[in-house]
């Protein structure tokens, strides 16, 4: 096989031990769009001692980073809906691809759900709307609403295949009459109305726990600093710190709901934004990480808040691909920033935006809702079509394992990679030419060596017992 030979590798440490062998065999799965090889996997290699290749990647499984928990995509209202729209059947067939653990899934591990509607919803909608001048600080009539027609139903048909996926939440903006400009798109919170708003929090996971759905992690607004969306909420640091603080985070306290708190949930050009909350003690107690898209700044700003709080987690949680899509580009792209930029730069989680779309890309909200967005999959129908975010998850979420461990490696000049400690003590090694042109290079991990051909474009998982 010339596209890809790989490593044999020691596995030792709390995970596992193995005597050493020159007869073990490494799984490797590959997408080149060049050759119209498309998240395929290849015929195993057997890996034996060779000390005269020089090592160019070193892979050390005794130094180790953040826990990983998992791989997936925003489950919008948009996307229940295309689901829902597929036969039984054939739903079911894609569900059990998308999230289930067999040969050909790809097992998706973390979905990030919206509070209410997103830009991405037919309609704007709270979980409490009122009229004009009406106001309900007890939230009397908090209620789920809309999304016990969709996304409530396929997330439980989500749950039968995996009963153990991650669910984190965020809202696009409160109801209107909470906000300054009682508009559901801009504005800011008003004051008076934190306590309640903390309460629609707690309202919304109590909910959700009684349809059977657990709420791992909620982020306090998404993109706070794009009040330009439909829905959205202009949400300064300074503010977010004081309704986190003095509300939100009592109110998680009070009501011993467990659910993490995670902050800001926007680009990675303003690190300040989390660190300025995180350095108010007072804050700090009640928050689990911060989370970050990269439509602006560098991945590597995800270092810089760990650096400054390196008690508190990271998470890579939305970045969109642009209709029609570019396979070749896009793989690049995102391998190189975010399956292995982000989870280098400490990210728990790496997730993109969103999970399914249709022919047409709707339905999107009016003043700002997305136009083009593309979804993991494309739903015709009962037809499907794999878009490029599908195959770059996948190279992840089927093998990195919620649990795996980050370990060290270096980086050679083009070619990208990131490597995993699992469970299970199978060490995962994803790696990106991001040249084009085919690449030799050799990996080692202690005395095993072994050379690899990569052709230009292509990202390979490689998985070693």
């Amino acid at each position: 096989m010339k596209h890809l030979f790989l490593l044999l590798i020691l596995i030792s440490g709390s995970f596992y031990s193995c005597t050493n062998s020159i007869d073990q065999e490494a799984e490797i799965w590959l997408t080149v769009p060049s050759k119209d090889i498309l998240f395929q996997q290849q015929e195993n290699i057997v890996l034996s001692q060779n000390p005269n290749l020089e090592p160019t990647i070193l892979i050390d499984d005794q130094m180790r980073f953040q826990e990983i928990e998992g791989f997936g995509f925003t489950l919008s209202q948009g996307s229940a809906m295309h689901l829902l729209g597929m036969d039984k059947d054939k739903r079911k067939e894609l569900l059990l691809e998308l999230f289930g653990d067999g040969k050909s899934d790809i097992g998706i591990s973390y979905l990030r759900l919206s509070i209410a509607a997103s830009d991405l919803n037919g309609t704007v909608f709270s979980y409490h709307d009122l009229e004009e001048d009406e106001s309900d600080p007890e939230l009397t009539n908090f209620d789920l609403g809309p999304d016990r027609e969709d996304v409530i139903p396929i997330l439980k048909e989500i749950l039968e295949i995996n009963p153990n996926i991650t669910l984190m939440a965020s809202p696009w903006s409160p109801p209107a009459w909470m906000k300054d400009n009682n508009d559901t798109r801009g504005g800011s919170l008003l004051p008076e109305n934190y306590g309640t708003y903390a309460l629609y929090f707690v309202k919304y996971i109590q909910q959700m726990k009684e349809e059977g759905i657990h709420i791992d992690a909620i982020t306090v607004q998404n993109e706070p600093l794009h009040p330009g969306n439909n829905p959205s909420l202009l949400m300064l640091a300074e503010e977010q710190r004081d309704f986190v603080k003095n509300h939100l985070g009592p109110k998680f306290e009070e009501y011993e709901l467990g659910t993490k708190i995670i902050l800001y949930d926007h680009n990675a050009d303003r690190p300040d934004y989390p660190i300025t909350i995180l350095d108010d003690p007072e804050a700090k107690k009640y928050i689990h990480g911060s989370a970050f898209h990269l439509y602006g700044g560098e991945i590597e700003a995800l270092s810089e808040v760990h650096q400054a709080h390196p008690d508190k987690h990271i998470y890579f949680t939305e970045q969109w691909i642009g209709a029609p899509g570019n396979l070749a580009g896009d793989l690049v792209w995102h391998t190189k920033n975010l399956t292995i930029g982000a989870t280098r730069n400490w990210a728990r989680t790496v997730l993109e935006w969103n999970l399914t779309s249709n022919p047409e890309l709707t339905p999107f909200t009016d003043r700002g809702g997305c136009s083009r967005c593309l979804g993991a999959v494309t739903i015709d129908g009962n037809e499907v079509t794999r878009n490029p975010a599908y195959y770059i998850i996948a190279h992840a979420s089927k093998f990195v394992l919620p649990g795996s461990i980050r370990i060290d490696s270096n980086i050679p000049d083009n070619i990208p990679n990131v490597a995993f400690l699992r469970p299970d003590g199978k060490i995962v090694v994803l790696i990106l030419n991001e040249s084009k042109e085919e690449k030799d290079f050799s990996i080692q991990t202690r005395e095993y060596v072994t050379q690899l051909t990569l052709a230009g474009g292509a990202v390979a998982t490689v998985i070693v017992d």
